[in-house]
């Protein structure tokens, strides 16, 4: 969102372990996520410019805590520690940038 690739390319280097990993457990399923992964991040990569200027510091560190949790979640199933329910996670994804404005703009100030 903020024009840096370099984060994205941290990612991808670190997401191609995870996908080897995936498809050596799953097979070919894994390959039919890249269809839906490629237009979700289009969609995102196409809205940044939208979406970016209505976001606060707080909702991003919000957001990326969140995709940290997911990705502390999915670790933990992979080396079979805990099950996670992590498909049933990634709505919080969605969520997590309306619950951070309205707790940081409605609830805080209650509180405060």
């Amino acid at each position: 969102m903020t024009g840096d690739h370099s984060i994205l390319l941290a990612k991808s280097i670190l997401d191609f372990p995870t996908a080897l990993i995936f498809s050596c457990t799953l097979g070919m399923v894994v390959s039919l996520i890249a269809v839906p992964q490629f237009i979700i991040f289009m969609a995102l990569y196409l809205l940044a410019g939208v979406i970016y200027p209505l976001c606060t510091p707080v909702m991003i560190n919000d957001f990326k805590a969140c995709g940290g949790i997911l990705l502390l979640a999915t670790g933990f199933r992979m080396i079979k520690v805990k099950e996670f329910p992590v498909a049933d996670m990634i709505p919080a994804m969605v969520l997590v940038m309306h619950v951070s404005y309205l707790w940081s703009n409605y609830i805080v100030p209650l509180i405060a």
